[in-house]
């Protein structure tokens, strides 16, 4: 059982408000720049009522910050202050002014084992979030997890599986979904405003993470940070000594963590582009790329997928650029017009930069 099982009616703020038994139990995994962020929002909610949260890091700097302007790399994170956080906004809302209900823990295992949550949000490294999302929903728990939602195809056909068994609610947290200009980008599709769509280019401009200056693995071992537990961040990932090439986020350019820009970045941009055109399985997939290795992923790379007719909606050609790559400069364009990362080309038009 969770050490807070009931929240004061302090709290609550009046009669109106939800009762404490009427609130989602919410536990966070893994928080670092966008865990943390999840958190920021998900404290605020009436709804919910954060009990716990976990990360492998006690608390470090050098996570990213949404906020450009303060820097890339600025944030201190770990679960210590996000702890605090949350301790420091639930004592404002008591006339006490003191609250100490969120727990932290190191291992998800044990909170799992130990909190009485209903629902999960998990944050972590790429290559961790099939493994604590299956481990929440075998114990029946909600599960908002950011994408990609799992790091391979055979993880996400076992995680859909398990959601389907279980029976909770589940959501993929990506933010290039969660805008109206998605939803118009379908609805002028749809309407055929440029007619039959028979091709899209993509494109993400280059990592904003930083880039090994050696080839392989780091030479160099230095000392894990207090207060990281190394072992548990490595997770299912062949064993190596700890890097700051890998932690706290540059672990996106590791084959072994992370996804690539097509699996981070694109992700955002792509799901717009499948849900207008009803796209399902390419036929083909064709890539090329730059600065290949066994270790890390291609500095840069062009994709093209082929998808067939479906029903009614033409053959179409969907072509990725990323690592500084774009596609040709639509001919319409006059010289000083803005090339924006989404272009739709159709029979009687072109659609741009509304992904």
């Amino acid at each position: 059982m969770a050490a807070v099982t009931v929240v004061p009616r302090s709290v609550l703020g009046g009669p109106s408000q939800i009762s404490p038994s009427g609130k989602i139990r919410l536990a966070g995994i893994g928080l670092g720049g966008q865990g943390t962020e999840n958190m920021i929002a998900l404290q605020k909610l009436p709804e919910v009522q954060v009990v716990a949260v976990c990360d492998v890091n006690r608390e470090g700097g050098g996570y990213l910050s949404w906020y450009w302007t303060e820097g890339n790399e600025r944030r201190v994170s770990g679960r210590e202050p996000v702890r605090r956080m949350i301790d420091d906004l639930y004592a404002k809302e008591q006339r006490s002014g003191q609250y100490r209900g969120c727990k932290a823990y190191t291992d998800y295992r044990e909170l799992l084992e130990k909190e009485d949550v209903d629902a999960v949000m998990i944050a972590t490294p790429d290559h961790t979030h099939a493994v604590v999302t299956m481990a929440a929903l075998k114990r029946g728990k909600h599960v908002y997890c950011e994408k990609p939602l799992t790091y391979s195809v055979y993880e996400a056909r076992q995680v859909a599986e398990a959601a389907r068994q279980t029976k909770v609610a589940t959501q993929c947290g990506n933010q290039g979904q969660a805008t109206e200009a998605a939803r118009i980008t379908c609805e002028i599709i749809a309407d055929g405003a440029i007619g039959q769509v028979r091709e899209v280019q993509v494109w993400s401009g280059p990592r904003f993470w930083s880039w090994p200056t050696w080839e392989g693995r780091p030479p160099d071992t230095p000392p894990v940070p207090d207060g990281l537990d190394w072992d548990l961040w490595l997770g299912p990932a062949p064993a190596r000594p700890y890097h700051p090439a890998y932690h706290p986020w540059t672990w996106r350019n590791w084959l072994d963590f992370g996804t690539g820009l097509l699996g981070d970045l694109g992700l955002h941009k792509l799901s717009t582009v499948f849900k207008a055109l009803n796209l399902d399985h390419p036929v083909t997939v064709e890539a090329s790329a730059n600065k290949l290795s066994t270790k890390t992923y291609p500095l840069g790379e062009i994709v093209r997928f082929e998808f067939p007719a479906r029903g009614n909606l033409a053959p179409v050609t969907l072509t990725w650029y990323d690592g500084g790559l774009k596609p040709p400069r639509p001919p319409e364009f006059d010289d000083d017009d803005v090339l924006q990362d989404v272009i739709y080309i159709g029979e009687k038009g072109k659609l741009m930069g509304t992904g």
